[in-house]
């Protein structure tokens, strides 16, 4: 495998009151057709990932929306997996290249989340699982998240510092984004002592709700060398693609301390990109909640079971060391508009590989992971990215 990114924007994340759905989708389109130095009518399909823009917006039919911004007649259609979407719109993207139906191809990632009351946000977001035997008799994903980290710190002695770490180190890379949601750090302190969501988890161990939206144009590696849209920018490939899906339902689950689904695509990734582990040097990872990135660190291969919370706290996850996780601020800082999440990980880890992040810039960047799932990693898609 081997498909090239010849194009990459991304919106600010935040509470974007002045701008609709619409909006958002169209300056992150329009952003990567001038990043790619691209005539829209190169595009032969677009994908496009969203979660609940019929709920949250009252549109559907995104797919015809994408198409009217570019003024184009060509296939364009909406891609939906809870907030994998916009990964999934990726990887749709590159099995279209790969069956040979199309030579160009936008994937675009958008959600418009803050104009709502937020008993309709958590209703919505919750149809990322089950409704009959979770939503219903009152599950929410905090609370689910909060009885899997309260099972993880039993069985591995975490401390509620080293959960807490977590955060404090997406705040801190948050703060160099200027598209995060959140561009402030915070401490451990601050962390433990905010807002009870769900017991041990507070307001700081959750993700906000964010507005925004990113895209991506891929291209065959023939399309990308002929067009050479930038002879100053090094093409980006990705090189790698796995998906698997676990059971709806957590209470079905294995295991409630590991993420099979994680493990299955990240493997599937790996053995097609042919590269292991140690090779990546930057990883966006889906922290939907604290204990997610710790879990998730572990069934990917970068740490042992156990290990991941005093690893964070020792700073082995940030800038100067061996993997740099999340230097976007993640899904805790730089924000969380659903359907935008995959893309918008694709996006810094594009971004890292050409050396264009300036401050969060992670020296050495040579191959990229990024790892995004949707519901309790119900549907898990990790796509690895790599330097011409």
């Amino acid at each position: 495998m081997k498909i090239a990114i010849i194009g990459a924007a991304c919106t600010k994340f935040g509470e974007l009151w002045d701008k609709s759905l619409q909006d958002l989708l169209a300056e992150s389109q329009l952003k990567a057709l001038v990043d790619a130095k691209l005539d829209a009518k190169k595009i032969d399909a677009i994908f496009t990932g969203n979660m609940c823009s019929g709920m949250f917006s009252g549109q559907m039919h995104l797919g015809g929306m994408a198409a009217q911004i570019l003024n184009t007649n060509c296939q364009s259609t909406t891609i939906e997996g809870a907030c994998a979407s916009g990964s999934l719109a990726l990887r749709a993207g590159i099995m279209a290249i790969e069956s040979g139906q199309a030579e160009v191809v936008m994937v675009n990632g958008v959600e418009k989340m803050t104009d709502l009351d937020s008993s309709i946000t958590t209703t919505g977001l919750m149809g990322a699982g089950n409704h009959e035997t979770e939503h219903f008799v009152g599950a929410t994903f905090p609370g689910l998240n909060a009885l899997i980290a309260r099972i993880y710190m039993n069985q591995f002695g975490l401390t509620r510092e080293e959960l807490a770490s977590v955060s404090v180190k997406n705040h801190k890379h948050g703060a160099l984004n200027p598209n995060a949601h959140f561009q402030k750090e915070i401490t451990i302190q601050n962390v433990i002592n905010s807002q009870i969501i769900a017991d041990p988890l507070t307001i700081f161990d959750c993700p906000p709700i964010s507005d925004g939206a990113a895209s991506l144009i891929l291209s065959t590696e023939k399309f990308a060398q002929k067009h050479a849209f930038n002879k100053k920018t090094k093409i980006i490939y990705i090189i790698g693609s796995g998906q698997a899906s676990d059971t709806l339902n957590l209470s079905q689950r294995e295991s409630f301390v590991e993420f099979k689904a994680s493990q299955l695509a990240c493997k599937q990734a790996l053995e097609i990109a042919n590269i292991k582990i140690p090779d990546i040097n930057v990883a966006e990872i889906h922290d939907g909640f604290s204990i997610m990135e710790i879990i998730s660190l572990e069934d990917i291969g970068f740490f042992k079971k156990g290990e991941v919370g005093k690893a964070t706290q020792n700073n082995l996850t940030t800038f100067g060391s061996k993997i740099v996780i999340n230097p976007s601020g993640g899904l805790k800082a730089k924000g969380h508009p659903v359907g935008a999440t995959g893309l918008s990980q694709a996006y810094e880890i594009v971004m890292q590989l050409r050396q264009e992040c300036d401050k969060r810039q992670v020296k050495n960047a040579n191959f990229g992971l990024t790892h995004n799932v949707g519901g309790c990693a119900t549907t898990s898609v990790v796509h690895i990215f790599a330097k011409e």
